[in-house]
């Protein structure tokens, strides 16, 4: 397991993004802000208060949960979050539903996932 620095905008009681289960990849990301109502075909945009210090030669990922997609149409595009940047996690949601959605404060929105990454050396032919 490999030791990441995070700062967490917070109140006092909020806790370091956990994963499910042992073997999870990724580890919830969650609503600060307030309750969102989403309407069918809208967007809005979700804070974690989530900062994170990637070591060289790593990424992260945004990615939704796949049973918000299942069950209530909501959709999280994945987004890449790289190695440099030090601004809060902030998630996309698309309703594709037809109905309204509404995203409560401390509800589980999205999945963070890190991974090693390549870079190419391109090599034209």
């Amino acid at each position: 397991m490999r030791k990441i620095k995070i700062k967490i905008q917070l109140e006092a009681d909020r806790s370091l993004p956990g994963y499910q289960t042992k073997d999870a990849a990724g580890c919830d990301l969650i609503n600060i802000g307030e309750t969102i109502k989403l309407y069918p075909l809208d967007r809005a945009v979700i804070n974690t208060g989530v900062h994170i210090q990637l070591p060289e030669g790593y990424e992260a990922q945004v990615r939704g949960r796949s049973g918000l997609n299942r069950d209530y149409g909501i959709v999280v595009p994945t987004g890449t979050i790289d190695a440099d940047y030090r601004g809060e996690i902030r998630v996309v949601v698309y309703n594709l539903s037809r109905e309204p959605y509404i995203i409560e404060e401390g509800e589980r929105i999205a999945q963070l996932v890190i991974c090693p990454v390549v870079q190419a050396d391109w090599q034209q032919v």
